[in-house]
Formats: structure tokens, sequence, C-alpha cells
């Protein structure tokens, strides 16, 4: 399977999420919820390894992988309690949009930090993603 495969597999769990997330915070704090959610994904993360055998290179990741990977780590955590709560607060079909306006910061991030060009697709792309996750997000 190439990328786009991939791409669209990730969209549509992610939208799933969104709608058992949803329901999940129904009853309990959203912090609970995050916790639940964040400890299954460590056992299936995990268990992808295992499954694969793909954990003999730990020993060789350099510190500054590991920097990155406990920012993007702490990065991750801090979105998950802001959209689990946002998810308790408002509609999924709310809140699932401006959260993926995550797509126009990474766009504003790659160009900044590692030089990605944003070229006039690009731009008008971004443009009709945040047009269509306001529209969608105003009620």
């Amino acid at each position: 399977m190439n990328w786009i495969t991939w791409a669209l597999l990730s969209a549509g769990f992610a939208g799933v999420t969104a709608i058992f997330a949803k329901l999940g915070v129904a009853e309990i704090s959203s912090h609970l919820a995050t916790a639940i959610r964040t400890s299954v994904v460590v056992v299936l993360a995990w268990g992808m390894v295992l499954l694969t055998r793909t954990g003999g290179g730990m020993g060789t990741i350099s510190h500054r992988t590991w920097l990155w990977l406990i920012l993007s780590g702490v990065a991750t955590g801090a979105s998950w309690i802001c959209y689990f709560r946002a998810l308790q607060l408002g509609h999924a079909a709310q809140v699932a949009p401006i959260d993926k306006l995550s797509v126009v910061f990474v766009v504003i991030f790659a160009a900044i930090f590692l030089g990605e060009a944003i070229t006039w697709r690009v731009a008008t792309g971004v443009a009709l993603m945040l047009v269509g996750a306001l529209v969608l997000a105003w009620k």
C-alpha cells in the first residue's frame, strides 16, 4: 500500500475516533478518558513493535531522536487532552473540523522550521481547509 492509502485509512480511523471519543466522555472526566485512550494506544503501539520485531534498534537511537520523539509525545498528549475536553463541551461535528485545522498549522510550521515551500496550490488548499473548517464549526 502507498502513502495515500495509509493516509486515507488514518483519516477514516480519526473520523470514527471522534465519534467513539464523544460517546466515551459523556459520563466521565475528559482527563480520565484521555488516560484510558492513551493506555490503549500504548498497548497497541508496543504490540506492533513486538509483532513486527522492530524493537531491536532501541539502543541505537540518538539523544536528538529521543528528544524529538519525547517532544512529539508531549505535544500529542496536550493535543489529546484539549481534544477530549473540547468534545466534552461541544458537538463532535464542530470540534473535529476545528481539530483538523492542525493541517493548516503543519503547513505553516513546515515552512518555518523545515523549509518546505508554500506554493500557490498549497496556500489555496490551506485557505479552503480553513474556510471549510470554520463553515462546518459555525452554528
